[in-house]
């Protein structure tokens, strides 16, 4: 039996397409969520202190950040929102999530329970129950 030789004229080459094209894809993905982290970031309060509490682990639950400004407005990803809106977004939020949403609500000390009321009330009816308050830890 004979066994074909073939020449060895160019060597094998690969199509780098389909790796560029992933890259360019991971690149504006990390940008647009750096974006917005940023902005959550970027409303400047002062958060309550507490005694107690946990910092949130690695865990790749869901979670929406939802933010109390010191005059009451609610804003969620940039956009002001009213509890009736507010409580749409969750239920939507918490769809996709599987039932499994996260809520961290970033309100300034100065805030009043009455402008955080309306969002206990919206988690309440988009049936989302693990909600959290960002604080500092107290110095003692």
């Amino acid at each position: 039996m004979r066994i074909a030789s073939y020449p060895r004229s160019g060597g094998m080459r690969f199509n780098m397409t389909p790796m560029i094209d992933v890259v360019f894809l991971l690149i504006i993905f990390f940008l647009v969520t750096s974006t917005m982290a940023k902005q959550e970031e970027r409303e400047e309060k002062l958060l309550p202190k507490a005694a107690s509490g946990h910092k949130p682990g690695d865990e790749q639950r869901p979670a929406l950040i939802i933010n109390v400004r010191p005059n009451g407005q609610i804003v969620v990803t940039g956009e002001m929102l009213r509890p009736r809106e507010l409580a749409e977004r969750l239920r939507d939020a918490n769809r996709r999530a599987g039932g499994n949403l996260e809520v961290r609500i970033n309100a300034d000390r100065r805030v009043s329970y009455d402008a955080v009321k309306p969002i206990l009330l919206a988690c309440v009816k988009a049936d989302v129950w693990d909600f959290t308050f960002i604080v500092l830890p107290k110095q003692d």
